[in-house]
């Protein structure tokens, strides 16, 4: 074959949406409360959207409880709202720029509702990695109209980066298996 695709870049790129979609899952503790719970929320802070930790500090004094110290009195709104308005179904209270964040003890509606947003991970991941795919397809389309690869090789590479993906899609998969399952657990 004439010029290679790189197929260890979308390999990687694809490995990286595995590793956003553990990061995820992390936050989707059933037992101890966290702060990995809070991590993924952003926050309207300073005009942009900014990450929570990047505005406060987060802390698990106790089993059921987290807190969020807020630096900047002008964003304990903001934060608050963050938090109330994620899919986590906490109700944060504020005292001064300190909010307290009780981890209700999970229902069954509770961890139905922790599935389904394990669920909306994995696709989102689900997403990323066949957006990879087809950054890959239009690559190799692009190399075989520029001459680069022949048909056949195309044919090929495209055979290559299609079971890459169902190999990724299929992992994803399993590991939202494992967390329904760990999160339905009583």
């Amino acid at each position: 074959m004439s010029e290679d695709p790189d197929i260890d870049d979308l390999e990687r790129r694809m490995n990286g949406a595995i590793e956003a979609l553990k990061r995820e899952f992390a936050g989707l503790r059933t037992g101890r409360a966290s702060t990995s719970l809070l991590e993924p929320l952003t926050v309207e802070a300073y005009g942009s959207e900014m990450p929570i930790n990047q505005v406060a500090t987060l802390g698990a004094p106790e089993p059921r409880m987290l807190t969020v110290q807020v630096w900047d009195r002008s964003n304990v709104k903001a934060v608050e709202r963050a938090i109330r308005e994620s899919a986590l179904g906490l109700n944060p209270a504020s005292d001064g720029q300190l909010i307290r964040v009780p981890i209700p003890e999970l229902s069954e509606e509770r961890r139905t509702e922790l599935a389904r947003v394990a669920h909306r991970y994995a696709e989102q991941a689900r997403v990323a990695v066949r957006n990879v795919r087809r950054d890959g397809m239009d690559k190799l389309k692009h190399m075989e109209r520029a001459g680069d690869l022949s048909q056949d090789e195309q044919h090929l590479w495209s055979e290559e980066v299609q079971e890459l993906t169902d190999r990724f899609v299929k992992e994803i998969d399993s590991a939202v298996d494992v967390k329904e399952s760990e999160i339905m657990q009583v």
